[in-house]
C-alpha cells in the first residue's frame, strides 16, 4: 500500500509522480528525499551537449560588430532587421537550454534535487528578454547553480554573482568606480565621449534579492558603497577600456575598480580589488538577515504562501548554525511537521503543472515546439520571468480567470492526444495515490469519454495542487 507521505513527497518536494514512482518511494519518504541532496547527481545526458556560456557569449559579441558593420554599411534596414544576426546567433542555443532543462525535469529520478535546482534559478533570476542574456540564461543555471545546490550558500552566492550572465543581465560589466583609472582618465581628457559611471544594479539585488532581503536592515548608502566594491567585476574581451581577460568569461579589471576601504553595513573593508568584493559576499553569505529570508522563501515554496513562522525559524536555525550548508538547511526543511500537511496547500504554478502532467502520463513531446510551447501558453515561459524577482511564488499569482482557461484548454488538449493510450483511473491512481479524493475518483468513473477523463484528472483539485 503507497504511504499518505510518499505521495506528499512525490508532489510538493518532487516534480510531480511518475508510474511507479509512489510505490519505490515507499515508507521512508524521508529518507528519499534526503538521500538526494547527500551530493549532487552527475549531469544529465540532455546537459552535457549544451554548449558553455563563453562560446555562447563569443558568437554574440561578432554578430554584434557584424550588425555593427552593417549599419554602418547602410546594408540593412536598422529598424526592422537590426536585431536579426544577433538573435539568430543566440536562439538556438536558448531553445537547446530550455528543451534540455525541460526533457531532465520530465525524467529525473530525482526530482527533489532538480525542485532545488530551479528554486535557485528563480531565486538567483535572469531573464531572456535582456538580448545578451537569450543564449546564456540557462547556462548561468547549468555552470553555476547545478555544481553548488548541495554546497554551502556562499559558493553558490560566489559562482553566480560572477556569472556572465547575471554580470550582463544587471550591467555591471563596464561599471567604473568614480576614482578608478578609467574614470580619471576620462576626468583627463574632458570630453563627453569618454563618460563613465557607476551601476547599482548588481549590488541593489545582491542585497535585496539575493541574500539580505528587502527589510535585511541595509541603508541606500550601503549599496552606493557596494556598487564600488563590485566595480571591475567584468566580462573577458571588448575593446579599448574593456579589453583583457578570456573573451566571455568573468573577469576582474582592475582600471574600473574603485580603489581604498569601504564602509559597509557597519564593517570596513580593507581588501583590495576583487578580494574586497569576495569579502563581502562571504560576509553576506552568513548574515542571520540572509538565513531568515532564504528560510522564508524556502518554507513559502515548499510548504505554504504564508509558511508558519515555526518552520521559518527551524530552517533559518539550520542554515545559521551550519553557515549557510545548503544540505543541513534542506533537511531542516524536511523534518519540518508542517511540510508533510495531508491537505495540499500549493497552487501549482505553470511549469510544475506541466512537469507533473508529462511525468503523470510519462510522456515527453519529441519535437522540441510542442515540448516548449505549453509553459508560453500557461504563462511561465523558459527563462523568462522578466525582473530579477523571478516568478512569484504564490496562488495569487496563477489561479486568475484568463490563466485557468488556458490550464483547462490545454488539459483538454492533452486528454485527446493520450486518450488512446492511457486509462484516467490507472493514470490517476499512479499519480496520486491515496490523496485522489472520492469526489474526483466519482467524476472520473462517471467521464463520457476517455479523453474527457483525462482532462478531469488534470484539472482535478488534487492535481491543481502540490
Amino acid at each position: 500500500m503507497i504511504d499518505k507521505n510518499s505521495v506528499i513527497a512525490a508532489n510538493r518536494f518532487g516534480l510531480g509522480a511518475r508510474p511507479g514512482e509512489l510505490e519505490h518511494i515507499g515508507a521512508d519518504s524521508r529518507g528519499w528525499l534526503k538521500s538526494q541532496i547527500a551530493r549532487s547527481p552527475p549531469a544529465a545526458v540532455e546537459l552535457t551537449s549544451l554548449k558553455p556560456s563563453d562560446e555562447i557569449l563569443r558568437a554574440f559579441f561578432a554578430a554584434r560588430e557584424e550588425r555593427k558593420d552593417q549599419r554602418a554599411a547602410a546594408k540593412v534596414d536598422p529598424v526592422q532587421k537590426a536585431g536579426n544576426l544577433i538573435r539568430d546567433a543566440l536562439l538556438p542555443h536558448y531553445l537547446a537550454q530550455a528543451e534540455a532543462r525541460v526533457r531532465v525535469a520530465a525524467r529525473t529520478e530525482v526530482p527533489f534535487h532538480e525542485r532545488l535546482v530551479q528554486f535557485w534559478t528563480n531565486h538567483f533570476a535572469v531573464s531572456i528578454d535582456k538580448p545578451i542574456c537569450l543564449g546564456i540564461a540557462g547556462a548561468l543555471e547549468n555552470e553555476a547553480i547545478r555544481p553548488h545546490v548541495t554546497g554551502h550558500f556562499g559558493e553558490l552566492l560566489h559562482a553566480v554573482e560572477q556569472h556572465p550572465a547575471m554580470l550582463a543581465y544587471l550591467d555591471n560589466q563596464s561599471s567604473a568606480g568614480p576614482d578608478s583609472q578609467v574614470a580619471r582618465l576620462a576626468a583627463r581628457r574632458g570630453n563627453g565621449q569618454h563618460k563613465v559611471g557607476i551601476n547599482e544594479n548588481l549590488a541593489r539585488e545582491i542585497l535585496e534579492l539575493h541574500t539580505l532581503g528587502v527589510d535585511g536592515g541595509y541603508a541606500q548608502t550601503d549599496v552606493t558603497t557596494f556598487a564600488k566594491v563590485l566595480t571591475g567585476w567584468s566580462i573577458g574581451g571588448g575593446k579599448g577600456r574593456l579589453a583583457g581577460g578570456t573573451e566571455g568569461r568573468y573577469f576582474f579589471r582592475e582600471n574600473l575598480h574603485q580603489p581604498g576601504a569601504q564602509f559597509l553595513l557597519g564593517k570596513t573593508y580593507a581588501q583590495s580589488g576583487e578580494d574586497q568584493g569576495l569579502a563581502v559576499l562571504s560576509d553576506l553569505s552568513r548574515h542571520s538577515s540572509t538565513a531568515r529570508h532564504l528560510a522564508t522563501k524556502l518554507a513559502r515554496h515548499f510548504i505554504a504562501d504564508d509558511p508558519p513562522a515555526e518552520s521559518v525559524e527551524k530552517i533559518a536555525a539550520a542554515f545559521r548554525g551550519s553557515e549557510g550548508h545548503l544540505p543541513t538547511t534542506y533537511r531542516a526543511l524536511i523534518d519540518s511537521h508542517a511540510a508533510w500537511e495531508t491537505y495540499p496547500l500549493k497552487f501549482k504554478a505553470p511549469q510544475d503543472f506541466i512537469y507533473s502532467t508529462y511525468r503523470a502520463f510519462d510522456v515527453v513531446p519529441p519535437e522540441q515546439r510542442a515540448l516548449l510551447a505549453p509553459f508560453e501558453l500557461l504563462g511561465q515561459r523558459i527563462y523568462s520571468p522578466g525582473s530579477p524577482a523571478g516568478w512569484p511564488d504564490t496562488s495569487k499569482d496563477w489561479d486568475g480567470s484568463d490563466a485557468l482557461m488556458k490550464r483547462i484548454e490545454w488539459s483538454v488538449a492533452v486528454g485527446d492526444r493520450l486518450a488512446a493510450s492511457r486509462a484516467p483511473l490507472v493514470t490517476a491512481g499512479q499519480a496520486l495515490g491515496p490523496a485522489l479524493s472520492q469526489h474526483t475518483e466519482d467524476a472520473l468513473h462517471r467521464a463520457a469519454s476517455t479523453s474527457q477523463g483525462l482532462s478531469l484528472l488534470l484539472l482535478s483539485p488534487e492535481f491543481q495542487r502540490r
